[in-house]
């Protein structure tokens, strides 16, 4: 194997060459006890970075192994090391001028969230790190001297830095992988206990901004209401309390601006892991819990939206119902019975996302409008059903519609960021009214209907099949965009490249015809627990930017897939 010093020589020999004699470096060199490897180089300064690999045995690196003597273990310190590394790059480089990207040095950057990623990865024998650099240029012509001093002096410095545990900050290690193993303790205690999620005493749920995951600096520390709160003895922090929800239906309820949504965001976004500073690192919610709200203009396959929509009055089929167009009711009505096919067991609703009309038809309108004329069963009539029937429990903010009361078992009001348990309160104000309305259901909730993929519908030809990331929200494939604006626990850009890496790979290897969705997503998901996410680097060419999501946005994705065919 060529040495850094054959690297630095073929470097300088390049100098003032045309750009395409960077193809020459492609390689792996030994740098001291640690190999890099350019595994991809750029055809232009303005085309994407150079990609590269770093490898560096554990003994090397000199990570305590019990800080990696666990899959969960090597998930939280390889989430640790690529913060480290990122932050080394501001701290220790300079940067290189010229053309294009020129100079840039990058790993893919995390939000506040403990992902599996393959800008890092971690086993019992090496860590493996991907970044990228920017191969610097004047104009079209190598900057020889200039890229020596990247690729051999700089990219050494950043890794050394990072991946050497004398050189890092063990105690942060410590307990980012301590918190990750606290964290995983308390999701099991939730299914232990019945209960949907947990917010631990002193959490900090509000936002800096609506635009940033930064905790808000002055935050009303979060404080369960007695009679629901628990206590975890967790195996490195110890004994904590918290808001434990347990399983059914329970409603949020408060004033408007006084933290409803907030909290449920904390909630949703509970689905994941957090870093030690979040603010939400013990906000623990069971991580098959979906997000529902309204999504006008979506697609939809053959979706079997008949527990809520039926006898429309065009004569449409709502057991495989499809539209180019949904409309609130019937998007909302779609999103809770895709989440239910998918296998989700936790509905998360809040009322200022919904279809009014999905949501509730209160006395006054059953009244003046027959029920035979009214072709949707609102979800209150529904959502009892759904917890006695499909061991579904469901969380709502609900602001304006009281005859919620009634259906739901837990109810807690928010009064500036302070919680109370007002459930007695609440039934009390129903006993007093009585009943406003009438419910208007049968007795069996509906099918859940569980759908075949046609393989016919994703296109063969490899210029109809690029599959390119736009934006966090945005996938294009082949000359569809996939619109992932309103799929809401997605939470950075790295998963949505590995939607797309994942979506390459199931069509390729997996979906037939003859597989439901929710089968060759499981497919997927077990290819991944035994090769691990590198699963997705024959897709994405040893991409260093992918970040795992749930099999719920995998479902998600591929159901707002407009060409979606169903066998």
């Amino acid at each position: 194997m060529k040495n850094n010093k054959d690297l630095q020589r073929l470097l300088m020999s390049l100098d003032g060459k045309s750009y395409g004699a960077y193809k020459e470096i492609k390689g792996s060199y030994s740098f001291k006890d640690y190999v890099i490897e350019i595994q991809h180089v750029q055809g232009d300064p303005f085309a994407s970075p150079s990609k590269v690999r770093v490898f560096m045995p554990i003994n090397v690196a000199g990570v305590p192994n019990t800080f990696i003597d666990s899959k969960n273990k090597c998930i939280a310190a390889a989430d640790f090391l690529t913060r480290v590394f990122a932050e080394n790059i501001e701290k220790l480089y300079n940067g290189v001028r010229g053309s294009g990207k020129s100079g840039m040095i990058c790993i893919a950057r995390p939000s506040t969230q403990i992902l599996e990623r393959t800008s890092v990865m971690i086993d019992a024998k090496q860590i493996e790190l991907r970044c990228e650099v920017g191969l610097p240029a004047a104009g079209r012509r190598v900057l020889g001297k200039a890229a020596a001093y990247i690729l051999c002096e700089a990219l050494p410095k950043i890794v050394e830095a990072s991946l050497y545990y004398k050189n890092i900050d063990g105690s942060k290690l410590q307990a980012q992988v301590e918190l990750m193993e606290d964290q995983a303790f308390i999701r099991k205690e939730l299914i232990n206990r019945d209960l949907i999620t947990f917010i631990a005493n002193g959490s900090i749920l509000p936002r800096k901004s609506g635009i940033s995951e930064l905790p808000l600096k002055k935050g009303v520390p979060f404080r369960s209401p007695v009679h629901l709160e628990v206590e975890m003895n967790l195996p490195y922090r110890g004994k904590v309390k918290g808001l434990g929800i347990p399983k059914g239906i329970t409603l949020i309820v408060g004033g408007g601006y006084h933290g409803k949504s907030t909290l449920l965001q904390a909630i949703e976004k509970g689905v994941y892991n957090h870093i030690p500073s979040d603010g939400r690192e013990l906000v623990i919610t069971r991580d098959d819990a979906m997000k529902i709200r309204a999504e006008d203009g979506r697609s939809v396959a053959k979706v079997n939206i008949s527990p809520f929509i039926n006898n429309l009055p065009n004569g449409k089929d709502t057991v495989k119902f499809s539209t180019e167009n949904a409309s609130g009711s019937t998007s909302q009505a779609t999103n809770v019975m895709e989440a239910l096919e998918a296998g989700s067991k936790v509905l998360l609703i809040d009322e200022d996302t919904s279809a009014t009309n999905f949501m509730i038809r209160d006395g006054r309108m059953q009244k003046l409008v027959a029920k035979e004329k009214e072709p949707i069963t609102p979800f209150i009539d529904k959502v009892a059903q759904l917890k006695l029937q499909k061991d579904v429990s469901t969380i709502m903010v609900v602001g304006g519609s009281g005859d919620y009361f009634d259906v739901a078992e837990h109810i807690i009001m928010l009064d500036s960021y302070h919680l109370e348990d007002v459930t007695a309160r609440a039934k009390e104000i129903a006993s007093e009214i009585g009943e406003t309305r009438a419910a208007q259901n049968d007795k069996a909730f509906g099918e859940i209907t569980h759908r075949i993929l046609m393989k016919n519908s994703f296109p063969k030809g490899d210029k109809d099949s690029k599959i390119k990331v736009r934006s966090l929200d945005t996938i294009s494939y082949g000359d569809e965009n996939i619109d992932l604006s309103y799929v809401e626990q997605l939470v950075e850009i790295n998963q949505t490249n590995a939607l797309g890496a994942i979506l390459d790979y199931m069509v390729k290897n997996i979906i037939d015809d003859n597989h439901t969705l929710e089968e060759c997503v499981s497919i997927f998901e077990a290819k991944v627990k035994k090769e691990g996410i590198t699963v997705l680097s024959s897709c994405s060419g040893y991409s260093g930017n992918l970040a795992m999501p749930r099999a719920y946005e995998v479902c998600c994705m591929i159901n707002r897939y407009r060409k979606l065919r169903i066998k």
